[in-house]
């Protein structure tokens, strides 16, 4: 049913994958299917957010942000689970959805955590509008 599952995973904020991540082994188990473990990192190179950081910030933080993501699915991902490590720029919603057509995934696997700022009140969360945008089955986890 499911040959491809990826799970948009915050490494700063476990709430984003606690819950997640068990549910999405057990699917991959399931089905024998990847993991693709996906990380949004802001666009730091739009010309007026790019002006405010260091030259290399861009490269310095994927550079971080995937080695601290291989160390996540070393300490996380059983071995016998093929893992994909995923990092992309911009709008974690719209990210989520462009790297899943991408990727070809048939199955988004997500926790539902609010951090309960302002923007999630404006906006919604981003659970929400992966949700309403996506073409492809998600998977809320609470």
């Amino acid at each position: 049913m499911y040959n491809k599952i990826m799970l948009p995973v915050d490494l700063n904020e476990e709430a984003s994958w606690s819950k997640a991540l068990p549910t999405a082994l057990t699917l991959c188990r399931s089905f024998d299917a990847s993991l693709h473990l996906v990380t949004v990192l802001p666009d730091y190179n739009m010309p007026l957010v790019g002006s405010y950081f260091p030259k290399d910030f861009a490269k310095n933080a994927h550079q971080a942000i995937t080695e601290a993501q291989r160390a996540f699915i070393e300490a996380n991902v059983p071995a016998d689970i093929r893992a994909q490590s995923v990092i992309v720029d911009g709008s974690p919603w719209e990210a989520i959805i462009n790297v899943a057509k991408k990727l070809e995934v048939d199955l988004i696997v997500m926790a539902s955590h609010n951090k309960r700022k302002f923007a999630d009140y404006v906006l919604g969360p981003n659970a929400e509008h992966v949700v309403h945008h996506a073409k492809i089955s998600v998977m809320i986890v609470r």
